[in-house]
């Protein structure tokens, strides 16, 4: 390879690589103190010239034969160990000298592929220029269970989905091991994604956040909870009462979701039921937290992990059975026997019923008209169960209010079917 005309603009892009990570190293130094003598004499080993020359050297190599690359990026390797060898620093860092390493295999690249090239090097003068917040992040404000949790939700993620079959399997075609999978990630995510909510806006936000945030994960197991609150917290009553009704939001919203992941058209189908019963609980729910204002929030001191491996799981379990039941009874029964397996897995969830349906649709297995109303059943039956959880752990007074709210919102997602 010669250098010629077509590729000034290449060698333009390896100057700016060296320019903007020799910039950051440059202003680090300056702002840290480390511009200091080692014992021989010489300063630290790389600043702006340092970095700009070691990402042209690259470049030039690379234009020249591709072997002298790799012969660069040895003798920097040497050169950059001897003089940390040599410094006698008492409190070593890497970071200098890997980047500098790093910057000769991008000015190297950008002769080849000059947009991947810039594109890496602005993500490393972010990452380089991060260092206080990140170690802050990492040190401080993420615990270990919090770190761990991460990494079970990066491993199901990056390691155990692309191995997982992408197939239907199993009696009548009905599961799909991928999908299975992708249910439990999703689960896990959203647990995640609560968990940052509640440590970020703590107990000054009050039970009606912490009901709407929680609902995405189970609205039951949240009005339970919020039930158990409103028992031993009286003065709590309508801050528990807002975070129940609120959690039922919530379960309209994750099924708008999950639908439109799944099937669309389902999802344009029920589309005015799912607005009403949403806008209705949604009213309801402000209605509830307004008068609840002059309360104090719940003190939120021990958040526990950020998502149950456990439940996801679980969940998933429940869906597979809720889609080798529905597709059965589909089969054998059609409409009707479709119907009855949608309500009883609506009893303890109403999202495993709606993912089992939207896949029958998804597989031209289901119309999307019959779609519609197993959906709506299992939607109405997980409303009851609702209000059984109420009934039971927070007494009279707080399952009144609950139920009223739960009600209204069946009754304007069943009206607006009828009307529309």
């Amino acid at each position: 390879m010669v250098i010629d005309d077509a590729h000034w603009l290449n060698l333009a892009v390896a100057l700016g690589i060296g320019l903007l990570i020799g910039a950051e190293r440059e202003r680090k130094k300056a702002d840290t103190g480390e511009r200091r003598k080692d014992n021989s004499g010489t300063s630290a080993i790389a600043g702006v010239r340092t970095f700009t020359i070691a990402s042209l050297l690259g470049a030039v190599s690379m234009a020249i034969n591709p072997w002298l690359l790799m012969v660069s990026i040895v003798c920097l390797t040497i050169f950059v160990t001897s003089a940390s060898f040599v410094s006698k620093n008492d409190n070593p860092s890497l970071t200098t000298e890997v980047s500098l390493i790093l910057t000769v295999i991008l000015g190297g690249l950008a002769m080849s592929e000059a947009g991947l090239a810039a594109s890496l090097a602005v993500a490393v003068a972010i990452l380089l220029a991060a260092k206080e917040p990140i170690h802050w992040f990492v040190r401080g404000a993420v615990t270990k269970d919090e770190m761990n949790d991460f990494f079970i939700l990066a491993a199901a993620t990056l390691i155990v989905l692309p191995i997982v079959p992408n197939a239907l399997i199993g009696p009548f075609d009905a599961i799909n091991p991928r999908n299975l999978w992708l249910i439990v990630i999703l689960v896990m995510l959203i647990g995640a994604l609560s968990h940052l909510a509640l440590r970020l806006l703590g107990s000054k936000a009050g039970l009606p956040v912490v009901g709407l945030v929680s609902g995405f994960i189970s609205s039951i197991a949240t009005v339970g909870a919020m039930g158990s609150r409103a028992t031993k917290t009286p003065e709590l009553m309508g801050s528990a009462v807002a975070g129940a009704t609120l959690s039922c939001l919530s379960t309209v919203l994750q099924l708008s979701l999950l639908l439109a992941a799944i099937h669309p058209p389902t999802l344009y189908a029920l589309a005015l039921p799912l607005l009403f019963g949403g806008v209705s609980i949604a009213v309801y729910g402000l209605v509830v937290t307004l008068s609840s204002l002059h309360h104090n929030g719940l003190a939120l001191d021990d958040l526990g992990r950020s998502f149950s491996v456990k439940t996801a799981v679980m969940l998933a379990a429940i869906i597979a059975l809720a889609l080798l039941a529905s597709a059965a009874l589909n089969t054998w029964f059609g409409q009707a026997g479709l119907v009855i397996a949608s309500g009883v897995a609506g009893l303890a969830d109403a999202h495993a019923a709606t993912i089992s349906v939207a896949s029958l649709a998804l597989a031209d297995k289901l119309l999307v008209a019959d779609a519609v109303i197993a959906i709506l059943v299992a939607f109405s039956v997980n409303a009851f169960s609702k209000v059984v959880a109420a009934t039971f752990t927070g007494g009279r007074e707080f399952a009144q209010k609950v139920t009223l709210g739960i009600v209204i919102q069946v009754a304007a997602i069943w009206m607006a079917w009828g009307l529309f």
